[in-house]
């Protein structure tokens, strides 16, 4: 009788987790995340998961200790070096293509910009994502191993390379999950 109880609760878990697969478009793939740490003087601070959906990415931010109300940019960057105080060591944004500067809708972009963070009234933020253009654990594109970067202002999506997005108050690198 035992046997047969633990069979039937093997099926039923079998059968819970296939009726999970249905209706999603594509398969789950590898993840990483980065816990972002205050730079010198800045208070910003939380954590980022990514999750490889398809051919896209799946990010999401959770982020305190922002301006409230403010937008913030936000970008992966070359070097997963955070040692410096200021956010600096970890380089400029993380661009294996060589294209220009821009918006994150845009196929012609840094492969690190990313959508703006907008804090909430209490300097929070939750927010989900879909990103085309990196990958998370191999090719050209490999986001992990890199530096995470939230920026004091908003990302003017033009200026080249920044997107005049000032200061980094929080850096993060990103890791194999």
């Amino acid at each position: 009788m035992k046997i047969a109880i633990r069979l039937a609760a093997v099926a039923a878990a079998a059968l819970l987790a296939a009726c999970g697969q249905m209706g999603s478009a594509a398969p789950m793939g590898p993840s990483a995340s980065a816990t972002l740490a205050p730079t010198t003087g800045n208070t910003a601070a939380g954590t980022v998961t990514f999750r490889q959906v398809g051919d896209q990415v799946l990010v999401h931010a959770r982020v305190s200790g922002l301006k409230p109300g403010q937008e913030h940019g936000f970008h992966v960057h070359e070097k997963g070096d955070c040692s410096s105080g200021d956010g600096v060591s970890a380089g400029g944004h993380f661009n294996p293509m060589g294209k220009p500067h821009g918006a994150p809708g845009s196929t012609d972009r840094h492969a690190g910009d990313l959508p703006a963070l907008k804090a909430d009234a209490q300097g929070r933020v939750d927010a989900q994502f879909q990103v085309a253009g990196i990958a998370i654990g191999s090719g050209a594109t490999d986001i992990v191993g890199r530096g995470l970067i939230v920026h004091a202002m908003p990302d003017d999506f033009k200026t080249q390379p920044t997107g005049n997005a000032g200061a980094r108050i929080a850096c993060g690198v990103i890791m194999p999950q």
